[in-house]
């Protein structure tokens, strides 16, 4: 958790010296419902996020250098530039996508879990998104077939209250978003989501739920973000929320001061801990420097790594291909 935090007060003061480009969607606050989640995985299970998806990835083990080499648009990134801050994907710990596109990591999540049922394989996928999302025809379309097919996807919505502007008391008829997974045939559990070991507990059993071939489960993890939804951008008009709100989210419920608690008192002394803030802190700026030297991408380069041709692997693999094209199949 609080890798992911060092790492995101070093990007967002990279954003404001014009060093990212782009948007910043910052996860600050959320750091209990992304860790807790992730605990639960293998290193070879499959991963969706969002555009707020700096964390997932810390969360599933990703290079930190990569990340934020990524993040400024650099060769050295973890897309080699290409994707930036809601683009980031690392198929060595299975990351498959994130995306910038509301709900758009749900259908890709639910493909995902069934590419492991046709392959064969107990490999399970975590899926995040929003609250935002729920109201996305790709939320109900996905959770309607996982649970037919009794595909192994773990749905976890992180719900931080607020789409953009739009608390869920506003935008969902059912603001019980658990609710919605009856309507599937399928469990639902609400829980602490600035607790990551209350999130952990949902997780695992859903991610051994999932593994045995039982079918898909819905966890909303209640959280919270404490900046903006585009970190820098000014909103205008009557404010969302008040100053109070985050502050008294930011003093009462930040999930790493919260658990900072829990350690102490379960024996865990301040040097142990200061001996973890200084490796952290020691880490992210060894990703920044790594960043930082990381050339940019040549601008000759810019299509490489974007396309894939299926054709190219099946004529790889299988000469008898070009006697089914000559007949249109």
């Amino acid at each position: 958790m609080l890798r992911i935090r060092r790492f995101e007060e070093e990007g967002m003061r990279y954003f404001k010296d014009s060093q990212v480009p782009g948007w910043f969607h910052s996860s600050a606050g959320q750091e209990a419902a992304i860790v807790g989640a992730c605990l639960a995985l293998r290193d070879d299970d499959g991963m969706t996020g969002t555009h707020r998806s700096h964390g997932h990835p810390i969360g599933k083990g990703a290079r930190l250098d990569a990340l934020m080499a990524e993040l400024m648009g650099k060769e050295g990134g973890i897309c080699k530039g290409r994707g930036g801050s809601m683009h980031f994907a690392d198929n060595s710990v299975g990351i498959i996508s994130e995306s910038g596109i509301v709900g758009g990591g749900i259908p890709l999540a639910t493909g995902c879990a069934f590419s492991a049922r046709v392959r064969g394989v107990d490999q399970v996928t975590l899926c995040f998104f929003g609250d935002g999302a729920v109201n996305q025809g790709t939320f109900h379309e996905s959770l309607n077939m996982a649970s037919l097919w009794k595909l192994p996807v773990i749905y976890h919505c992180e719900n931080n209250g607020y789409a953009q502007t739009t608390s869920v008391a506003q935008s969902h008829g059912q603001p019980d978003i658990a609710l919605r997974a009856t309507g599937y045939g399928m469990p639902g559990i609400t829980v602490d989501g600035q607790n990551v070991s209350a999130v952990y507990e949902a997780a695992a059993p859903a991610v051994t739920r999932a593994r045995a071939g039982e079918g898909p489960t819905l966890i909303v993890a209640n959280t919270y973000r404490f900046e903006e939804h585009n970190f820098g951008l000014v909103i205008p008009g009557e404010p969302y929320r008040s100053v109070e709100e985050v502050e008294a989210h930011r003093r009462e419920r930040d999930p790493i001061l919260l658990y900072r608690a829990v350690l102490l008192e379960e024996g865990v002394n301040e040097n142990s801990l200061r001996a973890i803030e200084d490796e952290v802190a020691e880490a992210v700026q060894q990703a920044v420097q790594f960043a930082l030297a990381s050339p940019m991408p040549r601008p000759e380069t810019l299509s490489d790594y974007m396309f894939n041709s299926p054709l190219q692997t099946i004529t790889a693999s299988w000469p008898g291909w070009r006697g089914i094209n000559q007949h249109g199949n």
